[in-house]
This record gives structure tokens, C-alpha cells and sequence, in this order.
């Protein structure tokens, strides 16, 4: 196994993934025929079956209406722009499964066997599943006004998933790993502030507050404005990459101007998750991440931590309790209380008969 490692090792676009412990290569034909001609009779495929993806639709005349109704709702309440982009695409499908139907008749039953249909068919995701079940409630409550309790649809269980948090170090070697300023200031930005990567693309350099010690997030997630925090070191990155790069009203620019964009920051990430090797499964929410976990190791007030992300409920920020170091450094198992006491207890008695034969003397 040793050579083998040794040969997949040298290979072109080979990735070690050390939490997973296993190696990967980019999926091309040039690297399967590699793999077929280096490791003839020493490797299995594992073939996957496709999963059925959903075809493109026609909707007739009675769905169009349903879908421009909705999305005409929608708008008018605020909807955010994504809520509506997904949602719409939700609708359409299920608008085209009942097309030949009044909708206000569909009942609850309907809708069910629709969804089930759905997860058989197409497998689809417990996050598409729910995603779909908001939006036929959107189209229902918003709508048509249906009573509330005509929603009391069947909903998978919420998958449990521990935040990919990286240590202080890892942090350390990704953060100091661009050489271009500006991918180093916007990591840093990420980080040091606890930002979702839109919320980053969205400031302004009005919003950096260097007299109060803050930075402003306007309209984050759910609308809402919010402050957070502005780290004296960040402050001085800021001025060095704002003498260099002049941004004109965005914080972050792209070459021709307006705002960066999402997928380039994505692209400065995976290079840099590349160049230090740390976990591959790395993202931009991932320095969020690691910035609340970091926080609460430091013994920062959860409640302070939840302004500083913020989220609109305790219980989203107390995640974040499950993923701080758990070892033999940080928390001390009963076990070694038991056997510290056994110990005293023992030293007592000990040093009472040594005492007892020295008075008998």
C-alpha cells in the first residue's frame, strides 16, 4: 500500500483530505486511465446510479396564472429575491402535476402523495423537500388564503449537522496564504467579523466604523441590520488595502467596478485551502463558523455571540457548544475525579499509620 500511496501521491490534481484520510483526483478520463493503468487488479469501482433528474416542463394556461399570481404575492410582501427564484421553481412543477385541477381542490392527502412521489422518483434532498412544502404552503396561505391548519403536511426530520469549524491554527495558515491583498483582506473580513459571504459582497465603505469600533451589516439574512465587530488589526488591513485599491462606493470591487462576486471569493478560498491543505471541505461560512466557535472557547457571553452572527434564536448559536475541543485538556472525565479521591484518601491513611507507628515508638 505504501508504493501505491507513493504513485497516487505524485499524480497531477491529487488532494489529500486529512480528516477523511483518503485521497482523491480530479474525475477526467485522462486521470481514470492513469488510475486503470497503475493500479491494474488493485482497485474496485463503485458504480452509483444516477438519480432521475426533474424534466423541463410546459405549463398551460391555468398554471402560468397560479405562478404569476404567486409570484406577484410574493413581491408584494418582500420576499426576498432567492425565497422567490426558489420557490417559482418549486410551484412550477407542482403546478404542471395538477394543471387540470381547480388547486383550491387539491386537499392535503394530494399534496402528500405528490411529495412522496417526488422522493421516490427523483430522490429528491430533505432540504428540497422542505423547500417545496414552503413554497405549495406560500401559494396556499398567501394566495389562496387557505386556513393554516390546511398545511399540516407530513415534513422529514431536520438532519443534525455539526458546523465544519477549522482550529485557530488552520485559520492562521488560510488567512496569511494569498499573496494578493485584496483575497487576504476579504478572508480576513470573513473571519475576523463573522460574515456570510453575501453580507461581506454588500458593504459598503460607509459601513466600516473605525471611531466606534464597529462594522455595519445592512439587510442581512431576514431583512435585518446589525453591528459587529471591527478588530483593530482588520482596521489596519482595511486602510493598507483601501490606499492600494481605491474602491469607490463597494468595499470589495470587482476589475470593472461594482461589487465582487460570490464565486470569485469561493475560487480565492479553494486556493488557499489548496496551498495549506487544510480541510478540503472548507467554505467561506466555514471562517463564520470557526469565528463563533473560536469566540465561545474564548469564554465570550453566548448572547453577545448571537448579536455578532445575527441570529434571530439562542438555540441556532448554542450549535456551536457541540463542536468546542472535547479531549482530556479541556474537560476532566469523572474517572479522574473517582481516582484523585481514592488517591488522597489513601495518602491520608498512609501518612496516619506512618504517624500512628512513629507515636508507638
Amino acid at each position: 500500500m505504501k508504493e501505491e500511496r507513493k504513485i497516487l501521491k505524485a499524480l497531477n490534481t491529487s488532494f489529500y483530505h486529512p480528516q477523511q484520510k483518503l485521497w482523491s483526483l480530479v474525475n477526467s478520463s485522462e486521470n481514470w486511465i492513469l488510475v486503470t493503468e497503475l493500479f491494474k487488479g488493485k482497485y474496485v469501482v463503485n458504480h452509483q446510479q444516477p438519480t432521475q433528474s426533474l424534466p423541463k416542463v410546459v405549463l398551460n394556461e391555468n398554471a402560468l396564472n397560479a405562478l404569476a399570481e404567486t409570484e406577484k404575492t410574493m413581491t408584494l410582501k418582500a420576499f426576498s429575491h432567492n425565497t422567490v427564484k426558489a420557490y417559482r421553481n418549486e410551484l412550477i412543477y407542482f403546478f404542471k402535476y395538477f394543471e387540470n385541477r381547480n388547486y383550491s381542490d387539491v386537499n392535503k392527502a394530494e399534496i402528500e402523495n405528490y411529495v412522496f412521489m417526488l422522493i421516490k422518483k427523483y430522490k429528491i434532498s430533505l432540504t428540497k423537500q422542505n423547500q417545496l412544502i414552503n413554497a405549495i404552503k406560500c401559494y396556499y396561505e398567501h394566495v389562496l388564503k387557505k386556513d393554516r391548519t390546511f398545511y399540516n403536511i407530513q415534513r422529514p426530520n431536520k438532519e443534525s449537522k455539526l458546523p465544519n469549524v477549522l482550529s485557530k491554527l488552520d485559520i492562521e495558515k488560510l488567512l496569511n496564504s494569498p499573496n494578493n491583498l485584496k483575497h487576504q483582506t476579504m478572508l480576513s473580513t470573513i473571519y475576523s467579523a463573522g460574515l456570510r459571504i453575501s453580507e461581506l459582497l454588500n458593504l459598503r465603505i460607509e459601513d466600516i466604523d473605525s471611531k466606534q469600533g464597529h462594522i455595519f451589516v445592512k439587510a442581512a439574512k431576514g431583512k435585518k441590520d446589525r453591528y459587529t465587530v471591527l478588530s483593530p488589526i482588520l482596521l489596519k488591513l482595511l486602510r493598507k488595502y483601501y490606499l492600494q485599491y481605491k474602491p469607490s462606493y463597494w468595499l470589495f470591487e470587482g476589475q470593472e467596478g461594482g461589487k465582487y462576486s460570490a464565486s470569485s471569493v469561493q475560487k480565492v478560498l479553494r486556493k488557499a485551502v489548496k496551498a495549506t491543505n487544510v480541510s478540503a471541505w472548507t467554505t467561506p461560512h466555514t471562517l463564520r463558523h470557526s469565528f463563533a466557535t473560536h469566540l465561545m472557547q474564548d469564554g465570550l457571553n453566548m448572547r453577545i455571540i448571537q448579536k455578532l452572527l445575527g441570529h434571530n434564536s439562542s438555540k441556532t448559536t448554542e450549535i456551536y457548544t457541540h463542536v468546542l475541543n472535547i479531549n482530556n485538556k479541556t474537560v476532566q472525565s469523572p474517572l479522574d475525579g473517582l481516582y484523585l479521591n481514592m488517591k488522597i484518601n489513601n495518602n491520608k491513611q498512609n501518612n496516619k499509620k506512618a504517624n500512628d507507628n512513629s507515636a508507638a515508638k
